[in-house]
């Protein structure tokens, strides 16, 4: 490539790692990441991803080599993100839930050429490596624990490069990183997400929330998931605001982050809400900084989200997507939470969401039907797998795998997952709506799942899978009252079981499979 194709490329093109210089740029000595007792400016922290950035390039990566990513919310796994970015390596976040066998299947299908891994995750990442001498470059960021002899250290490999801004043309499709996402029925699919669709994700939260430079944030749910990262992270380095890089989350550890640092934002999930809500500490503690609390993965029960905005004092926002829209679709405002709880807001401005009905055909407001999109922000498609990307764009939309449908008023109502629709006697229930009932009804419900399990005569038995609060004496037979109180006959759930806790991803989602897998001869005993 000639020199002049690259200095034109420099000058105009879109890249995130060119985000972080310009907020370093535009103020190098604010706070930019916050992890325990380490703190980068912004002017530090461009300069130890410049550092890793040209190390990488040293050590031989090219636009378009892969480069795995094994590090739990540090300093660590934002440099080296930032790092790819500016050296047109994808990064592939690794999912710490993951054993070594998945681990091995990602790294071997994205063609990794190393990996960066926290101290702690060396043995499960080169057990996972094994076999695969194309990822032999492993360079052993800080962890819990001391680095084997003879590692190649983070720390030493920044020290050694130089820390001006490298010169790599970039294309602003580009891929930026591989996202794989779960694989429950089939291996992982990697979704490529593109230096043009993060970019432009990271406008979403400041024009629909109001992300600002003046914002400091919890970061307490993962990194390698795209609603932390892309969604917000990534957002608030772009406007210059600080992060402050929890392990994970922790009712007592993030009150006192929030009354220490005046922390302006927090994410998490419904159920850390609940917990936070019910815990004994919440009232020792000043939450007055306060300016917006979101939350994502499925709606906040009404009774719930009330509690929520008037004990917390601020707004409160639920952000829909998934990682192929990298991730945001629509944002439940906070002008909504109370006029429409339950529905998963209206469309962020780079985003057409639409409701297709199985024919193909565009269905009017009010008709139910699979929710599919169009926007800048969706992914590239799946890596060397042609045959789900075809699917995914089928007709010229991508399709989510959602049902929903939008009301009179423009917002859109997540109905279920396609596949965890639950057909019963020959009708079929989506298991939210039997989830919220069950909410709304008997307050003694710490968290409910609703799942179909085989059976002969119903096809799917509708079955509650319930975690009692603690101390409640809440009872199977409650929660058959409870739903007789709100929902239709052929609604109901045919059986309830109480259990201590519930299976969950590494992101927190309750993982309605095993639930089913668990479950599955549960009626066995009325088929025989």
């Amino acid at each position: 490539m000639d020199d002049g194709n690259l200095q034109r490329n420099l000058i105009s093109r879109v890249n995130v790692g060119d985000t972080l210089t310009r907020a370093a740029w535009r103020d190098p000595g604010k706070p930019a990441l916050v992890e325990g007792d380490r703190r980068l400016t912004y002017g530090e922290f461009n300069e130890l991803v410049n550092r890793f950035a040209n190390a990488l390039l040293g050590r031989g990566y090219q636009r378009g080599d892969a480069l795995g990513l094994a590090c739990a919310n540090s300093i660590e796994f934002l440099v080296t993100y930032y790092a790819c970015a500016k050296t047109g390596v994808v990064c592939v976040p690794v999912n710490l839930g993951w054993q070594a066998p998945e681990i091995g299947y990602v790294l071997g299908h994205s063609r990794a050429r190393g990996v960066v891994a926290q101290t702690h995750f060396l043995p499960l990442i080169t057990k996972a490596a094994d076999g695969l001498p194309a990822a032999g470059d492993i360079i052993a960021a800080p962890g819990a624990g001391p680095a084997p002899d003879g590692a190649t250290l983070f720390g030493d490999v920044c020290a050694a490069a130089p820390a001006a801004e490298p010169e790599v043309y970039i294309a602003d499709r580009d891929p930026l990183s591989y996202l794989y996402t779960s694989g429950t029925t089939s291996a992982p699919k990697g979704v490529v997400s593109s230096h043009l669709a993060v970019y432009l994700e990271s406008l979403t939260g400041p024009v629909t929330l109001g992300i600002h430079a003046g914002d400091r944030c919890a970061v307490m749910m993962p990194l390698f998931h795209t609603a932390q990262l892309n969604g917000i992270a990534s957002a608030t380095i772009y406007m210059g605001g600080t992060l402050y890089l929890l392990a994970g989350f922790d009712p007592v550890a993030l009150l006192g982050l929030i009354e220490r640092e005046r922390i302006t934002q927090i994410f998490g999930l419904p159920v850390m809400y609940r917990a936070l809500l019910d815990h004994p500490a919440l009232p020792q503690h000043d939450l007055s900084s306060l300016r917006l609390a979101l939350y994502a993965m499925a709606p906040m029960p009404d009774t719930d989200l009330r509690r929520a905005i008037e004990t917390f004092g601020c707004d409160f926002a639920l952000g829909f997507g998934q990682t192929e829209m990298n991730p945001l679709t629509t944002v439940f405002r906070p002008e909504h939470q109370l006029t429409h709880p339950g529905s998963v807001g209206t469309q962020v401005p780079n985003v057409q969401v639409a409701i297709m009905g199985e024919d193909g055909s565009l269905l009017p407001p009010g008709s139910s039907g699979e929710i599919v999109y169009r926007g800048p922000h969706v992914m590239e498609g799946y890596l060397r797998n042609d045959e789900a990307t075809d699917e995914a764009f089928a007709g010229g939309w991508f399709h989510s795998g959602d049902m929903g449908h939008f009301d009179e008023d423009g917002l859109l109502w997540f109905e279920d997952r396609k596949k965890d629709v639950i057909k019963t006697g020959g009708e079929n229930v989506a298991s939210i709506e039997v989830e919220k009932a069950l909410y709304e009804a008997e307050p003694r419900i710490a968290e409910v799942v609703a799942v179909g399990l085989p059976h002969e005569r119903w096809v799917e038995a509708i079955t509650a899978i319930v975690v009692p609060k603690p101390g409640s004496g809440l009872t199977a037979e409650d929660v058959a009252a409870a739903a007789k109180s709100r929902l239709a006959g052929f609604k109901r759930p045919k059986r309830v079981v109480l259990v201590d806790d519930m299976p969950r991803t590494s992101t927190g989602k309750v993982q309605k499979n095993v639930l089913r897998q668990t479950y599955q001869d549960l009626y066995q005993d009325e088929q025989a």
